[in-house]
């Protein structure tokens, strides 16, 4: 587990300092996430190479394991958002009908945006 929690904190890492380097407007979680990606597809793409060269954890299903378990407690890192938003609630009282407005039309467009891509990548993929 401490292997497999090091390589995800180590794609977040990387993926932090290629963004501040670059200037890039993704954020570094983002690129962390498609290096972490990348290692995935390779090391199975690269089967018996990858279970003589990388740690068991990474090859035996380890990092499955603890990606799994990240996720089955990923509701407890809302709490402290949600402890910003009480200590902002001047701030919420004052502007709460334009966060809200601004919250409907941003939710709105990502639902247009993910109706769109999965109507067109299901075309593509009917064409096959």
């Amino acid at each position: 587990m401490i292997v497999s929690l090091t390589l995800i904190l180590l794609a977040q890492l990387l993926g932090e300092v290629a963004a501040r380097a670059a200037g890039l407007p993704v954020p570094g979680p983002v690129i962390g996430m498609a290096l972490l990606l990348a290692f995935l597809v390779l090391r199975d793409r690269t089967r018996p190479a990858s279970t003589r060269v990388l740690p068991p954890p990474l090859v035996d299903g380890g990092l499955e394991g603890t990606a799994k378990g990240m996720l089955a407690h990923l509701s407890i890192l809302f709490v402290p958002a949600g402890v910003g938003i009480v200590g902002k609630l001047d701030v919420l009282a004052s502007h709460g009908v334009a966060l809200a407005l601004v919250l409907t039309v941003s939710v709105t467009l990502t639902l247009a945006a993910t109706v769109l891509t999965f109507v067109a990548v299901s075309k593509v993929m009917d064409r096959r």
